[in-house]
């Protein structure tokens, strides 16, 4: 404090003269202390039902998913007393907990799905999560996005010539591993999902992991659907010494990680740029890869690379060959690496 006017201060600072004062009157009164940002929560809430009351319309609302007015009407006439509240006071705590919309309940538990039950495994390896992200196949030439969406030329690139009649160019399945403490990352374009596509890709992406130093996965954590239900699928995992865990049905947000990665691959890789052919986008998948391993920040990892959680980062991904070399699963680990260590930085 060197004695200058407030106004002085505040116009040189681009503030107002009345914010600039009310952080020094905070200051002059608590110190470094008051300059911290304070919840507008008031210290006493006279009107605030009470907490067993509270307790009541959450349990009604998670386990007979009725609206707010039924739940005032049956709290009303089935309790009584202090449990008598307004359908707005119901609605006001429904929303609260983020359950007052049906769409942004659980079905099956009525948890809600607006709060994040976040977990992350300790070490690189301890779970990997699997999904496939289905995308339609770009034609030759490009797409409605190389060509714009009402033109003829984007009309008949959704569609080709096929024995005199049209038929659909087919979409293409994008198989993701990605390890949950690192967030590294590995994915294969494939245009199939059947159980031996799935467990060849399983193999590779075990070989991708070990390249980083993961020399073992303990869990690997898919949904339910057909490939990942398979006896091929099983062998593949008991060729790893991994066990499989599955998620539970219609919930996706037990795999988010992954679901958070088919996100991030859409705004940074599939739909980034036009693409004047399938074979072009799939080329620069190892680009993305590459960035997003190795210099894409992340918020869960401290807003620093996957790359720097994982014991080797020296390996950089190459264009994806029109045929994936295949894992022998009865001679799985007798075979050499995937992938060259001393690769090109």
């Amino acid at each position: 404090m060197d004695g200058r006017p407030i106004a002085h201060v505040a116009t040189e600072g681009g503030v107002s003269r009345q914010t600039l004062s009310k952080w020094v009157h905070r200051f002059l009164l608590a110190g470094e202390g008051g300059l911290e940002d304070m919840s507008s929560k008031p210290d006493h809430s006279p009107n605030r039902i009470p907490p067993e009351v509270e307790e009541a319309i959450l349990g009604i609302r998670r386990d007979k998913k009725w609206g707010a007015q039924r739940i005032a009407a049956w709290l009303r006439d089935e309790m009584g007393g202090e449990y008598a509240v307004s359908h707005s006071t119901v609605h006001r705590v429904l929303e609260a907990h983020g359950i007052s919309k049906v769409r942004e309940m659980d079905r099956p538990t009525g948890e809600s799905k607006r709060d994040p039950n976040r977990y992350e495994y300790p070490h690189p390896g301890d779970m990997v999560h699997v999904d496939i992200k289905k995308v339609g196949v770009i034609p030759t030439g490009g797409g409605w996005r190389v060509h714009g969406r009402d033109s003829e030329a984007g009309r008949q690139s959704r569609s080709v010539a096929a024995r005199g009649g049209k038929k659909r160019l087919g979409y293409a399945y994008l198989h993701n591993a990605v390890d949950d403490h690192s967030r590294l990352a590995y994915t294969e374009v494939h245009y199939d999902e059947k159980a031996q596509t799935c467990a060849d890709f399983w193999l590779r992406a075990v070989k991708f992991f070990q390249a980083h130093g993961i020399m073992h996965i303990e869990r690997c954590l898919t949904d339910n659907g057909s490939p990942y239900r398979s006896r091929i699928w099983a062998a593949a995992l008991a060729t790893t010494n991994t066990r499989h865990k599955r998620t539970r049905p219609h919930t996706p947000r037990t795999n988010g990680k992954v679901e958070r990665y088919n996100q991030i691959m859409m705004s940074e890789w599939l739909y980034a740029r036009p693409y004047d052919s399938e074979a072009a986008r799939t080329e620069y998948l190892a680009d993305f890869l590459n960035y997003y391993n190795y210099e894409r920040k992340h918020s869960a990892c401290g807003y620093r690379p996957p790359a720097s959680r994982v014991p080797l980062a020296t390996f950089r991904m190459q264009p994806q060959a029109e045929w994936l070399e295949q894992v022998d699963v009865k001679e799985f680990e007798l075979q050499p690496p995937l992938f060259d260590d001393e690769s090109d930085l």
